[in-house]
């Protein structure tokens, strides 16, 4: 247009790099990942056995017939305390813990008794190698979903912690040093000088 002042646009053509915005529970989460790691490969490097972890099945009736609970695999794990840590990166809050050996016969002392008798059964049942020791009702822990209330482990500000009585919420300690004791205990058990 006559009398108009043309305008020019100019635009940066270089390509600009993409910016992601990563939050405190991602970097938390990415933490967790590294220190668990670490102790996968110390508790491999040192050889240390590892135990079973499965889900407690109660089976359908079969032609009306009642079929006893069984334990099916889900995996190993090292225990740490109030933690269960699988050779993949997989983390559980510690549930129930039971040996793999026959059920033996009704004491019928206590229902206590008689209940922990039917998980050794169910154990048995499985198929795992008599006496090994399995780890079952664990709850799965997932880094990225932490907060500051989960348990036992949980996030206070950016430190994942780990709280081992979750009667007293104040007693927790830093992830990394939890894990580095725990490790230790089980790579040089106190006793075997």
């Amino acid at each position: 247009m006559p009398g108009s002042t043309p305008t020019c646009r100019v635009t940066d053509a270089r390509p600009r790099p993409a910016v992601t915005i990563v939050s405190d529970s991602e970097n938390a989460a990415t933490r967790i990942r590294s220190s668990l790691e670490r102790a996968i490969r110390a508790l491999e490097d040192a050889g240390v056995a590892d135990e079973a972890i499965a889900d407690f099945v109660v089976r359908k009736r079969l032609l009306g017939i009642s079929r006893a609970p069984v334990m099916v695999p889900r995996g190993r794990v090292w225990p740490l305390g109030v933690l269960l840590l699988a050779r993949d990166g997989g983390l559980h809050a510690t549930g129930k813990v039971t040996r793999a050996v026959p059920e033996g016969y009704p004491g019928y002392q206590s229902p206590g008794v008689e209940v922990r008798r039917g998980y050794r059964a169910a154990a048995h049942n499985g198929r795992f190698v008599e006496g090994d020791t399995v780890n079952f009702d664990t709850v799965s822990i997932v880094p990225e979903d932490l907060g500051a209330d989960s348990s036992p482990l949980f996030l206070e500000g950016s430190e994942a912690r780990v709280r081992w009585n979750p009667t007293h919420p104040g007693q927790s300690r830093a992830l990394d040093v939890y894990l580095a004791d725990r490790v230790g205990l089980l790579i040089e058990p106190p006793g075997d000088n």
